[in-house]
């Protein structure tokens, strides 16, 4: 078990169900940042007295310095402050932040050779080949805190040569089912009231679009090692198994639990290792159905674009995420309608140009690219 841990974007919902899993298990949290929210992030310091924390917003973390000079914590500012929160002594960091803001904080806590708590997808989306190449090459852990891949990465420990397929569980979202006609005129409000999980907006947006799944999809690819012909994505309304993993004889192995992220998180930070939790179980006798189906890729284009950006390649799932990310951006704020955020992010697809072997700074610039092409033309 980790002793200690840095946790970016603890005001969010990973990141204050991380801090709440390090308390039950006595870890000492050493740096933790936010975005903006220096009212949470204020609270959280006095109660866990980190000896770093940032808020990536510049405005905000000035203010924030100012309610903390009471105290001996330092305060960061925007992506220096992100990568200082995980240059401070702890053994491992978890990613709780959204968006590729997460790469560059990523890339430097695994040249420290912390273990990687890893909640934030778009880091894999965006770089997962260099990404995956640094951890190897400084022997920093990469420790899913997805629920989906968590359940990959438990089914597969010390079975890793004997997969054939990943099996990619997603709940539908709450519009499952319903055409592009029928979600013509979602609103934000409709669209971030997950039947399943308590989430932050932009990933319950994602849910309900299906995009997340095709993000999981590519995140799926880079931390396993497969192709995408080696992950089917089913759908599974009742979010109890959480994925499976096929093997070479036909054996199926599936990772079940209540939908609560506390348990992924745990045991990212319990791993390789189990703890007591205070995490509701399972009730079987309660449990009347278990249901799987293919998803629908004319309903949900979104997961479909995602499959064909993984099998392109390159720079292509880094222009779709940051696509997105724009996109649901303007959508939480009332400026896109829903269904327009699959039709921009296609768009940005087609028209930013492809780096087939992209360097950092290829993905830098195509993510750059990206969100200017979604913010001017829609």
């Amino acid at each position: 078990m980790m002793n200690s841990i840095s946790v970016l974007g603890s005001t969010g919902s990973i990141g204050r169900q991380s801090l709440a899993a390090a308390a039950h298990l006595g870890i000492r949290v050493e740096a933790m940042t936010t975005n903006h929210n220096i009212t949470l992030l204020e609270e959280q310091a006095r109660r866990f007295r980190p000896s770093f924390v940032a808020a990536y917003d510049e405005s905000a973390a000035r203010l924030l310095k100012i309610s903390l000079a009471d105290t001996d914590i330092a305060v960061g500012s925007g992506e220096a402050g992100l990568c200082e929160a995980v240059s401070v002594a702890c053994e491992a960091v978890v990613t709780a932040v959204s968006g590729s803001i997460g790469l560059r904080p990523t890339l430097e806590a695994i040249t420290q050779k912390k273990r990687i708590c890893l909640a934030n997808k778009e880091t894999l989306v965006c770089a997962g080949s260099l990404v995956l190449r640094e951890a190897k090459a400084y022997g920093a852990e990469i420790v899913p805190v997805d629920s989906e891949h968590s359940a990959i990465f438990q089914c597969l420990e010390g079975r890793r040569s004997e997969l054939a397929r990943i099996l990619l569980t997603g709940s539908g979202g709450p519009f499952r089912g319903k055409t592009r006609d029928e979600t013509a005129n979602v609103t934000p409000e409709e669209a971030v009231r997950h039947p399943n999980w308590r989430m932050g907006a932009k990933i319950s947006v994602d849910s309900a679009t299906m995009m997340n799944k095709g993000l999981e999809f590519i995140e799926a690819m880079h931390l396993f090692g497969v192709t995408p012909d080696d992950i089917q994505v089913v759908v599974h309304p009742q979010s109890v198994v959480h994925s499976m993993v096929e093997l070479t004889d036909g054996t199926v192995l599936a990772q079940m639990a209540v939908p609560d992220m506390g348990l992924p998180i745990q045991y990212a930070l319990t791993w390789p290792d189990r703890s007591p939790s205070p995490y509701e179980r399972l009730d079987w006798t309660r449990m009347k159905d278990l249901t799987f189906e293919a998803p629908d890729l004319e309903k949900t284009p979104c997961l479909g674009l995602a499959m064909d950006c993984a099998r392109k390649g390159g720079t292509a799932p880094a222009v779709m995420s940051a696509a997105n990310e724009a996109a649901v951006g303007l959508f939480l704020t009332h400026q896109l309608g829903y269904n327009a955020i699959y039709d921009s992010v296609a768009e940005a697809v087609g028209r930013i140009s492809f780096v087939e072997d992209p360097s950092l700074a290829d993905i830098i610039e195509a993510d750059r690219a990206a969100r200017g092409y979604v913010l001017t033309h829609y």
